[in-house]
């Protein structure tokens, strides 16, 4: 019995990375992403943009992809006062991570954003930031009238909503780790996408949001075990979203973005890519349980993105 036991599990272990490496395979050319546009990652922390979502920017980056992804960070994470050491080691990994330029990488300082495991961030705050940053016109450009105060002869608006970027990427309402400045972005993104229509009816968000989804405990640290569920789960309405994976954007991207790596330590779009922009540019943040989260978390070897229905 020990011996079919020991059988067994011999079998599951050449089984089950060869089911994820095609299925990887599979999912890096067939399934959908997002092609020739302008995309911003808005993370909490820097080494956020590695431990949690650096199948998605791998993805993105890909040259053949021509995308155009900036991140933009809301602290330094300067809790222990290793705010510039650690602005500096986001670009590191920005670049280790196939960003275009270290001008892709912004880091904010703000008072209103602290680097606290206790603070909930004003989400009209942070809507204010991603529309002075994204959609500055807005600010200053008169919204139109309402059709009740409109002329006859304007019976209709003829001018849509802008953004100098397409997508905005971040945390979903429950933050991947329950960390309020992750819930805090997904408040602020919604706030944002929703505002840049709200006085604009009848027209689509220039900006499409998607969500990092947040899975519990056990799937969280299977590694890429986790690629079985991940793949089911797109087939599965969540919240507020159509069937995610079989519907798209009004502006056409894909319902859901699935990203998974490699599981080999070279190739740029591999599990040890997104470790190296941790362990060679995070440096300050390699901790022991770090060692652990890169080993075991299954947001190392894949990310699954929801379009978030926003509502104006």
């Amino acid at each position: 019995m020990a011996i079919l036991s020991l059988s067994n599990l011999a079998v599951l272990a050449v089984i089950l990375p060869l089911l994820y490496i095609y299925t990887a395979a599979v999912a890096q050319t067939r399934l959908p992403m997002l092609r020739n546009k302008r995309v911003c990652l808005l993370i909490a922390h820097p080494d956020d943009e590695a431990m949690f979502f650096a199948p998605t920017v791998l993805a993105l980056t890909r040259p053949e992809a021509g995308n155009h992804l900036k991140i933009l960070c809301l602290s330094s994470g300067n809790a222990d006062g290793l705010g510039e050491i650690r602005r500096k080691e986001l670009v590191k990994s920005g670049m280790l991570l196939g960003l275009r330029s270290e001008e892709d990488v912004h880091v904010l300082d703000s008072p209103d954003f602290p680097d606290s495991m206790t603070t909930t961030w004003d989400a009209s705050k942070i809507s204010a930031l991603l529309t002075s940053t994204f959609a500055p016109q807005n600010l200053t450009q008169q919204p139109p009238q309402p059709a009740s105060k409109r002329s006859s002869s304007s019976s209709s608006n003829t001018t849509a909503p802008t953004a100098t970027i397409d997508a905005l990427i971040t945390f979903d309402s429950r933050g991947v780790s329950s960390h309020p400045n992750h819930i805090s972005l997904y408040h602020g993104a919604r706030f944002f996408t929703s505002s840049l229509v709200r006085s604009y009816p009848g027209w689509a968000s220039p900006v499409d949001l998607y969500t990092l989804t947040t899975v519990n405990f056990l799937r969280k640290y299977t590694g890429f075990l986790d690629v079985l569920a991940t793949i089911l789960s797109i087939a599965f309405v969540r919240g507020d979203n159509q069937v995610a994976g079989h519907t798209r954007s009004e502006r056409g991207n894909p319902g859901a973005l699935v990203s998974m790596v490699g599981l080999g330590g070279g190739g740029r779009e591999s599990y040890g890519a997104g470790r190296r922009a941790m362990t060679e540019a995070h440096r300050s943040q390699m901790v022991w349980f770090r060692w652990g989260w890169i080993a075991l978390s299954r947001y190392m070897y894949m990310n699954d993105l929801r379009l978030e229905k926003v509502k104006t």
